[in-house]
Formats: structure tokens, C-alpha cells, sequence
């Protein structure tokens, strides 16, 4: 029974040794054929994913630049805009007071004429009215007189004759 015991334990022994040289065969095949694939496959994915990550970092740090330079650019656009309303309100000041100097200058300059043509209309008047007085007295002069006067007489006389009206 002893031998029974030991020639079943050797075979139990055997099996064991057999199942065990197995295992270690298949570990070295797949760790061959199977593992390193397994292996690299994860390698590559833990890379892409890391990958994935810088790229989604750099991809954040270049939008929060571009968002800066947008804010940048949109507070100087701002400034141009304030600059521009700015310019235009004084330019438009600045033309408002050359139309109104140029719209008194005018009006004056219409008045200065209204008063000339006035003096003017006035002296045409008194010329024209000394001419009818000179006419009227050289008709009067010669029915009185009974003759007729010579230019030069005429002339004298028209002469004192306006003298003596202006005074």
C-alpha cells in the first residue's frame, strides 16, 4: 500500500511536473506571441493618449491666447472708436464756427453793400434831381431874362444854386 501511496503520488508528482512544464510553456508563448503585442498595443494607446492630452492642453493655452488678443484688440477698437467720435465731434465743431464766420462775414459783407448801393441810389437821386433843377431854372432863367444863357452861364448858375440848397 506504501507503494500504492508513493507510485500515486508519483504519478500525482508527474502531473503536476507535466502541468507545470506546460504552464511555463504556454507563459513563454504568450508572453512572446501574445503579451508584447498586448503590451505594445497598450504603449501606443497610453502614447496617443497622452498625445491627445498635450494636444488638447496646447489647443486650451492657444485659444485663452487668441481669447486675450481678442479682448486686446477689441479694448483698442473700442479706443479708435471713442478717437474717431471724438475727431468727428470736433471737426463738426470746428466747421460749425467756419460756417458761422463765414455767414457773418457774408452778412456783413451784404450789408457793407446794401449801404453802398443805398449811397449810390441817394447820389444818382441828387444828381438826377439837380439836373431837373438845373433844366427848370435855366426854363425859368430864360423867361425871366428873356434870353437864352450860354453853357458856361448855366453851369455857374446851376452851380450856386445847389450850393445855396445844401446849405
Amino acid at each position: 500500500m506504501i507503494y500504492g501511496l508513493i507510485g500515486a503520488a508519483g504519478l500525482e508528482l508527474g502531473d503536476f511536473l507535466f502541468g507545470l512544464l506546460t504552464f511555463i510553456v504556454l507563459m513563454l508563448l504568450v508572453g512572446k506571441f501574445a503579451w508584447k503585442p498586448v503590451v505594445g498595443m497598450m504603449a501606443a494607446r497610453q502614447d496617443k493618449i497622452t498625445g491627445d492630452l498635450d494636444y488638447a492642453d496646447k489647443s486650451r493655452a492657444e485659444a485663452q491666447d487668441l481669447l486675450a488678443k481678442r479682448q486686446d484688440e477689441l479694448k483698442n477698437t473700442q479706443a479708435e472708436a471713442v478717437t474717431i467720435v471724438n475727431n468727428a465731434k470736433a471737426n463738426g465743431e470746428k466747421q460749425e464756427k467756419e460756417i458761422v464766420a463765414a455767414a457773418h462775414e457774408e452778412a456783413s459783407s451784404i450789408k457793407s453793400k446794401a449801404q453802398q448801393d443805398i449811397a449810390q441810389a441817394k447820389q444818382d437821386a441828387l444828381n438826377g434831381a439837380r439836373d431837373q433843377v438845373a433844366d427848370l431854372s435855366v426854363t425859368i432863367a430864360s423867361k425871366i431874362i428873356g434870353k437864352s444863357l450860354k453853357a458856361e452861364d448855366q453851369q455857374a448858375l446851376i452851380d450856386d444854386y445847389i450850393k445855396g440848397l445844401g446849405d
